[in-house]
């Protein structure tokens, strides 16, 4: 006995040594618990198998020792018969079971997102155009400067209608080296931009970096039991202070795990300190995190039952026609009405081979408070084609303004109501822009205006729609500047010959005038 105690008790030891590591090690015993938690939600049901075997199986054993200690010859048998056809069709049961609650499993998860969302018929509200995302991204590296470092993020800032773009220093043990906020509007020349600093002494730290230079690290170490996404962090820069912003997420629930908002985690980019809140009204961007947003919109395939689920006949998914390249969900713009309120906007089609888009949905960037942030699928009247096909049609339309040199038709974004817009030009320079109102009488309405929006002409304006009102308007006064009499410079077939012979003379005179002159 004093053998095996010796020989258990080192094993002992260093089990508890483990144990102690990963309790300290607050960051890998939250990806621990995280996944622990997420793989026995999904092996509840095979665990129930096991027991359902198990248990039968053991009692089997049971009955046969028993029977065998019992001095009348074949006593016991029935019983052990009858447990051991128990267990088997028990066995069956639990296997199916297990198959059931891993498809139905995923079937729950969606339904505990579809709590929040609402499906209404209500128009979009107005929302503002803004840079494509490629154009922000592009317009990062040219001011930069002599920065060394590679570009890890560029997030769209709606709030502050910016775009902000964080550069990681290189080097394993590193942390960020700038943050740079963009200004780039659309129809303007100004280019401002703000360019902030990290001290790389004291703020050392990023996302995904190694040892006590992660930044996950440093969150953990402050509050265990919470994660985020890295394509969820952005940057911010104030006074010339860097502030990296990382909206953070927890898990709830049992044998249905989801996630739900939990507060920020704000990254000093001058003193290195980490401050976690709950309290986002005064976070500079959005709070919301962007990965939540994404599997909300996800959770809408579960709109219906269950059978409806299975064999995908309800629910949305986001346009991926290729359309959008680098960003085809999730836009993140901002409200006209001047509130600076912002919103996570994605395109939706039906599920299936159609194409067309439908409804779209919309999840506030800032919310504050615990649980799932509303979202709201507003189904478009008249619908509009897909983000490829509409691409297409401002190709064919207006081949004056588009594509030559380096010129492309970049996102096709929801801008309120059933309207989209398509923005045109290069990635250093956005010159027009083409704004459509869905399909009206078996075509797309589509007007070309330039980047500031001024109306330049329709291939086809809907009737009562502000350009058709405009159209007409123009028309009226091309008609009161024609001289009486007569009609319009530009039209020749309602001439008479009498008109058209007065019109040569004065041609002739006035080329002769200036050949003198």
């Amino acid at each position: 006995m004093g053998q095996k105690l010796r020989a258990a008790l080192p094993a002992v030891l260093a089990a508890a040594l483990l144990g102690l590591l990963l309790w300290y090690g607050s960051y890998y015993t939250t990806i621990l618990v995280w996944e622990l938690r997420k793989l026995a939600a999904w092996l509840a049901a095979p665990l129930l198998l096991a027991a359902a075997i198990g248990v039968p199986w053991a009692l089997v054993k049971a009955v046969r020792r028993w029977r065998k200690r019992d001095a009348k010859p074949g006593g016991g048998s029935e019983v052990a018969d009858w447990v051991a056809g128990l267990g088997c069709v028990v066995a069956v049961a639990g296997l199916g079971l297990a198959i059931w609650w891993l498809i139905y499993g995923s079937y729950l998860q969606d339904r505990e997102y579809m709590h929040s969302v609402q499906v209404v018929t209500e128009a979009v509200p107005d929302l503002s155009p803004r840079a494509p995302y490629l154009v922000g991204k592009a317009q990062a590296a040219p001011h930069l400067g002599d920065v060394t470092g590679e570009i890890s993020d560029i997030t769209y800032l709606p709030d502050s209608d910016r775009f902000a773009t964080l550069v990681e220093r290189r080097g394993w043990l590193a942390g960020y080296e700038v943050g740079l906020v963009q200004d780039i509007p659309l129809g303007a020349n100004s280019r401002t931009q703000e360019r902030c600093s990290f001290d790389i002494d004291k703020a050392d730290a990023r996302i995904s970096g190694w040892f006590g230079h992660n930044l996950g690290r440093k969150i953990s170490a402050q509050q265990r039991w919470v994660r985020f996404s890295a394509d969820d962090a952005y940057v911010t820069c104030s006074g010339g202070t860097p502030t990296v912003v990382v909206p953070l997420k927890r898990q709830t629930g049992i044998l249905v795990v989801t996630e739900r908002p939990a507060g920020v985690a704000l990254y000093d980019g001058r003193t290195g300190k980490v401050t976690i809140t709950t309290d986002t009204s005064r976070v500079p961007g959005p709070s919301y995190p962007l990965s939540l947003a994404s599997r909300q919109r996800e959770g809408t395939a579960a709109v219906g039952s269950f059978t409806d689920w299975w064999f995908e006949r309800t629910g949305w998914d986001a346009s991926e026609d290729g359309a959008n390249d680098g960003n085809d969900s999730e836009f993140a713009l901002q409200y006209r009405d001047g509130s600076g309120r912002g919103a996570y906007v994605t395109p939706l089609t039906p599920q299936g081979e159609a194409s067309s888009v439908v409804a779209v949905s919309t999840v506030p960037t800032r919310y504050q408070g615990s649980g799932l942030a509303p979202m709201t699928v507003r189904r478009l009247a008249p619908t509009w084609s897909s983000p490829k096909a509409l691409i297409a049609l401002i190709k064919a339309e207006y081949r004056d303004v588009c594509c030559y040199n380096d010129d492309r038709v970049f996102e096709v974004i929801p801008t309120g109501g059933s309207t989209w817009t398509a923005t045109v030009g290069s990635e250093q320079n956005i010159r027009y822009r083409v704004e459509g109102r869905g399909q009206v009488d078996g075509r797309e309405a589509t007007c070309l205006k330039d980047a500031a929006g001024a109306l330049i002409r329709c291939a086809y304006a809907a009737p009562g729609s502000p350009e058709e009102k405009e159209l007409q308007r123009r028309e009226q006064e091309k008609q009161k500047q024609e001289p009486p009499g007569g009609p319009g410079a530009g039209d020749l077939t309602g001439y008479t010959p009498e008109q058209l012979a007065e019109l040569q003379r004065r041609l002739s005179d006035e080329i002769t005038r200036r050949l003198k002159g």
